[in-house]
């Protein structure tokens, strides 16, 4: 549990709130029985108030936290969920890393289920990150899980989550590649491109077909060359399709993460991609079978020391735009609440508005979460 954070009482002064149209100075928040019922503006600051109410954060990429993985069972699962509700996330997916069809359709059965009962919080449905990824990008996942995206293992991954499985990453030049995410766009389902070898051309194509997400732009795809834009360029060209920022100092410069998110605008998209170590203490872990080395809060593949996601919660990440980027508040709020939460399609939610889901977290002067609602 974040140290300080409380649950929000029923009227939330601040110094600033983050509504859809702007930041309001000396602003209130009333909710009730999980609905927001009023907003407004004092007419001066009111002592002790937060210094900041925003929607509550929204991850779309997340593996695990508090030394827990989705991928091992259900008593893992809600301790991960209540990890990263404590730091602020009101809704999230829960990512699988890439795993035999068959184990893997497991999982997500297993999830499933657990979403469904509600004994996961905040986590709205799922993510497959894999195995439909390339073996020359594959970064944290085990080259002897990765396949092709055949429609029979599509449909399989699909029906076994009963409509919860929300999102796909998948690389589109592998066989079959560009059909599966036209088969995932048919049944509802995010396709995201990532773990890559696309280069401008086909990334394009497969924004064409109905891709709407770069999965953690940058890592684990092409770079921008000056003669061969890549992916990255083609996501920011192409319209409606969100960009996955890992803002945590590691995956990528915060001078380049600063760029991405400007360039990006209102489809810049933060997201954790955290394994088990979010919110735990450094020391060897496991992530899909393969064993991962957590160091100064960094994490790599013990045997190849490739970069093995992350150990950020969403409200780390906000505190790094908001303090090391100096993002205005709003763009922060975007990215980490309005933008993700329209990747998933959550009916008014990512914004705090009058009528909507009272889902709020309340930041100190220095970006600590204090209270969350």
């Amino acid at each position: 549990m974040t140290p300080h954070a409380t649950s929000l009482p029923a009227h939330v002064d601040a110094d600033r709130v983050v509504l859809p149209d702007g930041v309001v100075e000396h602003g209130w928040v009333e909710h009730r029985d999980g609905v927001v019922t009023a907003v407004g503006r004092n007419d001066g600051p009111v002592p002790g108030a937060p210094a900041l109410v925003l929607p509550g954060f929204v991850d779309v990429h997340c593996h695990g936290g508090g030394g827990a993985s989705f991928e091992d069972g259900l008593d893992a699962a809600r301790t991960a969920a209540r990890t990263h509700a404590a730091h602020g996330t009101t809704a999230m997916l829960a990512s699988l890393v890439s795993a035999p069809v068959d184990v893997l359709a497991a999982q997500v059965e297993g999830l499933a289920s657990a979403i469904r009962s509600g004994e996961l919080g905040p986590v709205r449905g799922i993510h497959l990150e894999g195995p439909f990824l390339s073996p020359d990008h594959r970064g944290a996942h085990d080259p002897e899980a990765l396949t092709f995206p055949t429609p029979e293992a599509v449909a399989t991954l699909l029906a076994a989550g009963g409509g919860l499985v929300r999102m796909v990453t998948l690389a589109p030049e592998l066989r079959g590649g560009l059909d599966a995410i036209e088969q995932l766009v048919a049944e509802g389902v995010v396709a995201a491109v990532g773990h890559t070898d696309a280069d401008y051309t086909l990334a394009g194509e497969a924004f064409a077909r109905g891709a709407t997400v770069l999965t953690h732009a940058s890592n684990a795809m092409l770079p921008i060359h000056h003669r061969a834009p890549g992916p990255i360029v083609a996501a920011l060209e192409a319209p409606g399709v969100r960009l996955e920022v890992i803002l945590d100092g590691v995956h990528l410069h915060d001078a380049w993460a600063h760029r991405l998110l400007l360039d990006a605008g209102d489809r810049g998209v933060l997201v954790t991609d955290a394994m088990a170590a979010a919110a735990a203490r450094d020391g060897r872990y496991e992530l899909g079978g393969l064993a991962v080395d957590v160091a100064d809060g960094t994490a790599r593949l013990a045997d190849t020391g490739a970069i093995a996601g992350s150990t950020l919660t969403m409200d780390s990440a906000v505190r790094r735009a908001l303090g090391v980027l100096e993002l205005d508040p709003a763009a922060v709020a975007r990215a980490a609440s309005t933008t993700p939460a329209a990747v998933l399609g959550l009916d008014g939610g990512g914004a705090i508005t009058v009528g909507g889901p009272a889902d709020l977290v309340a930041l100190d002067a220095a970006y600590q979460v204090v209270g969350v609602a």
